[in-house]
């Protein structure tokens, strides 16, 4: 009977430390037993890529040119009364003088062509050179009248006579004729402004008188 008891106790005890050993063993061999990594799940490799905003183009910054300053533009000299520099010249020609013009200082041409100046404007103003002649009309001298035509003149840069207007007439009809043709021969030293030859409005009355 006792025999019986002992061997029910080792049967058990046996089973206790098989059961041990076993669980044991299991223990050490999933310690042992390289583990493997699950994927992670969609969501978190969604939130893993983290979207980098976009740089923000640079702007161009244009510089501006700098404006170009106006040009200094000087304004020509005025034009002022166009007495001629002709004026009070004898001419040496029986029964034609020349007569002062102070009377008509304050007149002024219409029309006048751009550019050219008075001789009360340039620095140095044109001088006669040589002079033609101016012919009496017959009829007037036949008849005895006198008169005057005053005459307005645009000598050029080569000193030429390149345009003649009638201001006055006295008596009108008459002497017009002969005073322009005589007076576009005559060829002047052109005045200058500043150093240069410039085209220049004179004024001149042409006297024709028998006596």
């Amino acid at each position: 009977m006792n025999s019986g008891a002992g061997k029910y106790l080792a049967a058990v005890v046996s089973m206790v430390v098989g059961s041990t050993l076993v669980f044991g063993l299991v223990i050490l061999m999933n310690h042992l037993a390289p583990q493997v990594e699950k994927p992670p799940s969609p969501e978190a490799r969604n939130l893993a890529v983290v979207k980098q905003p976009k740089p923000k183009p640079k702007k161009e910054i244009k510089r501006q040119k700098p404006k170009p300053k106006p040009r200094r533009v000087t304004p020509p000299a005025p034009l002022a009364g166009l007495d001629s520099v002709l004026s009070g010249i004898d001419l040496g020609l029986p029964g034609l003088a020349t007569d002062d013009l102070s009377d008509l200082n304050d007149q002024l041409l219409g029309n006048t062509q751009v550019g050219a100046m008075t001789e009360d404007s340039v620095d140095v103003p044109p001088r006669p050179l040589s002079r033609g002649s101016f012919k009496y009309p017959r009829g007037a001298k036949k008849r005895g009248v006198t008169g005057y035509v005053v005459l307005s003149l645009l000598i050029d840069e080569d000193g030429e006579v390149v345009q003649v207007k009638v201001l006055e007439a006295s008596p009108s009809g008459i002497f017009e004729a002969s005073a322009v043709t005589g007076i576009k021969q005559w060829q002047f030293e052109p005045a200058k402004y500043q150093g240069k030859k410039v085209k220049t409005w004179a004024k001149q009355k042409i006297k024709f008188d028998l006596g």
